[in-house]
């Protein structure tokens, strides 16, 4: 075995995939998890761990994988992560711990997303239970959100022995999970209900198409559903637009708008009656996850797709691996031009776009170079749909009806960073209702640090 290579996963064929819905990695055979797993050097200052959001232990459950002990794996694994299959897909490993590796330095790094991966398929599939809690408080807890950081927090707090009950504005539980990641990179019935269920066999109720500030009051919580804590995790969901002439014509969507539709609503199966109506030719702005997202999921469903982003390859804000594989699939890349107007028809539907090419300047506040206009080289490109992926902000419903609650100029909600702790007492929140929109993982961690501050909160409150 060479301990510097790491062992190859299957994929679908490009051009097959690139036709259907199916997952896009097909994850390891238990042959292939153990000689992965058997590359790690049980460093005695293991880095991976410390770049985790969720402070998984991973040379542990590595070790039990390397060993073949994958129920045991999986159990230390539920002791930090209430979404493992999910996280094993989606986190950006190359960031976090394995970005840590120290194989990494020389060779490649241990595929630790793809073992966290095989291990929670692994205890879905064998039906290894990982419900046990402690002793129940008789406490009650609300969290709003059905996301990443809204389960994440949820359960930990049932399996602290609290009474938890997820709100959830929309018909189905997981949020971006369900809504935003395409059935290709996280499928929903495979993968997204079974860890939800997990979440509700450690006694968390969800109640859906239940939206708090309308439905409810964050302060009817407290005084009529006698609720000692509340956590908000609802997200971002609030589409961001250019400001550019042409973008209220028929043919202009939010990349938030057109994933709802295909992965929450289904329109990208036959006999769903879900509308939607994606062109020939599909101009996707932005790079980054969503971005990619957007443009495979266009590209799937039949049109010619160009990623149109104002900078270079080097600074594109996605993932590398969805980067690879939109390319593979045959997704162009129209880099260093940004729209300055989407162009109508006489029927106000789009069609066309005229961009401007761009040039590399000096780095501004995030580290990437400024890109800056080059006077004279606008171009149209010949396209009937544009899907606007520009990142989203928070919904301001929730601060707009809670007393003392208080926002940023950003309309997200401020929050202590290590707590959660907001300007309301009893009332935490995490995710991208705090951050703006970030990654499931980082959302997650939040989650799991308000879950602590909560117990830690109601703990001293009874002293």
């Amino acid at each position: 075995m060479d301990r510097m290579k790491r062992t190859p996963i299957k994929e679908q064929d490009p051009k097959v995939r690139a036709t259907n819905f199916e997952e896009v990695c097909l994850g390891y055979t238990e042959e292939e998890a153990v000689q992965e797993a058997s590359r790690c050097l049980n460093c005695k200052k293991p880095m991976c761990r410390t770049k985790c959001p969720v402070s998984i232990d991973i040379p542990t459950f590595v070790d039990h994988v390397k060993n073949r002990e994958f129920e045991k794996a999986a159990k230390v694994i539920a002791k930090y992560s209430a979404l493992p299959a999910v996280c094993g897909r989606v986190c950006p490993q190359e960031l976090q711990c394995e970005g840590k590796c120290v194989l990494g330095i020389k060779g490649e790094p241990v595929a630790v997303g793809k073992l966290e991966r095989f291990v929670a398929d692994w205890a879905r599939e064998h039906n290894v239970d990982l419900s046990a809690t402690a002793p129940k408080k008789n406490k009650k807890v609300a969290v709003i959100g059905s996301g990443p950081s809204g389960l994440t927090c949820a359960g930990d707090l049932a399996k602290m022995g609290y009474d938890v009950t997820i709100f959830e504005a929309l018909h189905e539980a997981g949020g971006v999970l369900v809504y935003g990641i395409p059935e290709f990179r996280l499928p929903k019935e495979k993968v997204v209900k079974s860890e939800v269920e997990n979440v509700k066999k450690l006694g968390v109720k969800i109640e859906t198409d239940v939206i708090v500030g309308r439905t409810i009051t964050i302060d009817q919580l407290f005084d009529e559903e006698n609720f000692e804590a509340v956590f908000i995790g609802s997200g971002a969901g609030l589409p961001r637009f250019m400001g550019i002439p042409g973008e209220n014509l028929n043919g202009v969507l939010s990349a938030n708008e057109f994933l709802t539709r295909n992965n929450l609503m289904k329109a990208f199966k036959e006999g769903y009656d879900t509308p939607i109506k994606v062109g020939k030719k599909v101009a996707v702005v932005g790079g980054g996850n969503v971005a990619m997202d957007a443009a495979r999921t266009a590209l799937r469903l039949g049109s010619e797709v160009h990623v149109v982003y104002r900078r270079s390859e080097a600074e594109l804000p996605a993932r590398a691996e969805e980067v690879h594989h939109a390319k593979e699939e045959g997704v162009n890349f129209d880099l260093l031009a940004n729209p300055v107007e989407v162009l109508g028809d006489e029927n106000g539907w789009v069609k066309g776009m005229k961009c401007i090419k761009m040039e590399l300047g000096e780095p501004d506040a995030s580290g990437r170079r400024r890109p800056t206009p080059i006077e004279g080289s606008e171009f149209i490109l010949d396209v009937d749909t544009v899907i606007m992926s520009l990142g989203t902000a928070p919904n301001s419903l929730i601060p707009s009806t809670t007393k003392g609650l208080d926002i940023n100029k950003r309309r997200c909600i401020v929050a202590e960073e290590e707590t959660g702790a907001t300007s309301r007492e009893a009332v935490f929140a995490g995710g991208d209702a705090v951050t703006g929109a970030a990654t499931v993982i980082l959302a997650m961690g939040a989650g799991k640090n308000a879950a602590a501050a909560i117990d830690k909160y109601l703990t001293e409150k009874d002293k």
